[in-house]
């Protein structure tokens, strides 16, 4: 058996990465998660988490990942605050590689999520979680019976805008086109809502408030008049883009960079597995992620057990 710093790494520490490091540390491997930042992902700043199941009344971000962490952590997960920069072979080791160091692994799972694609205005930082978001179905049942603003044209853009008329009472979205990039018959429902406004050849100069949104600056790029929202969120889908640049040209990926795997959560690259937002999935859900973290894991621990027979 070849030495390894670890049987199993884990790149990630959202729900996929926390997930995959409970199944991998039940499984008696030897499981060490790497996180850049502080374990959570864009969950930590989530405020209210109501649609994972076992939360009837619903749970803070915050909490639900401190609950993940200690559940791992209690069957054996070990945990490392590493920026990862590249993942290497070595034969069939794995070698993940960060800040001056190299750890070897016998298997890889990369579960480091996906990141909202940012337009770049002055106070889109400011207020990132305290008002704009890029989750309907997380942040949409806050805004009951009130005024949102959302921003682009492509299908998750009008999709979403029309899930939000079931809480908010009007919904002005935003596009810098004078027509959507949507399906057709996405288009049609949005268009036909009379809640949604949709405000043509028109982008976002700014967002301001005091402790939570509370104006959208947005101007006319045909006639150059600038005016503002009032609007109690901003919801903002100009794309996301995977956290895999690390990866390079080792494990194969979409035309979106997003990691391609099979059922099993496999990569193009043996021992290397990819789990939650950072793979190409029709949904990206702190479910769906958990539900991708135990199979990667499983699969991981079977890819193990061949390998070092």
């Amino acid at each position: 058996m070849t030495d390894v710093d670890a049987d199993l790494v884990i790149i990630g520490g959202g729900p996929a990465g926390l997930t995959a490091g409970l199944y991998g540390a039940r499984a008696r491997l030897r499981t060490l998660l790497l996180e850049g930042h502080l374990p959570g992902g864009q969950v930590l700043i989530t405020d209210w988490v109501e649609n994972y199941p076992g939360y009837p009344d619903g749970i803070t971000g915050v909490d639900l990942i401190r609950g993940m962490m200690e559940q791992a952590q209690r069957f054996g997960m070990a945990v490392e605050t590493l920026k990862v920069n590249a993942v290497g072979q070595d034969g069939p080791v794995k070698i993940v590689s960060g800040e001056g160091r190299g750890i070897r692994a016998h298997a890889v799972i990369i579960a480091t999520g996906a990141s909202p694609k940012k337009l770049g205005v002055p106070g889109e930082d400011q207020f990132f979680g305290k008002g704009i978001s890029s989750c309907a179905t997380c942040d949409g049942p806050f805004y009951k019976d009130r005024v949102v603003a959302a921003v682009g044209g492509g299908d998750t853009a009008v999709q979403e805008s029309v899930f939000l008329t079931k809480f908010a009472r009007k919904v002005y979205l935003i596009h810098r086109r004078n027509r959507f990039r949507a399906e057709k018959i996405l288009q049609e429902r949005a268009l036909a809502n009379e809640n949604i406004e949709v405000l043509w050849d028109t982008v976002v100069t700014g967002v301001s408030g005091l402790t939570h949104v509370e104006n959208i600056h947005i101007r006319n790029l045909k006639t150059g008049e600038g005016r503002t929202l009032k609007a109690d969120a901003f919801f903002v889908w100009i794309g996301i883009r995977p956290n895999a640049d690390f990866a390079g040209l080792a494990v194969r990926r979409d035309d979106w960079g997003f990691i391609l795997t099979d059922h099993l959560m496999a990569t193009s690259v043996s021992g290397i597995f990819a789990a939650g937002d950072v793979r190409a999935t029709p949904l990206r859900q702190i479910a769906t992620a958990v539900g991708d973290g135990a199979l990667a894991a499983w699969a991981a621990e079977h890819y193990i057990e061949q390998l070092v027979k």
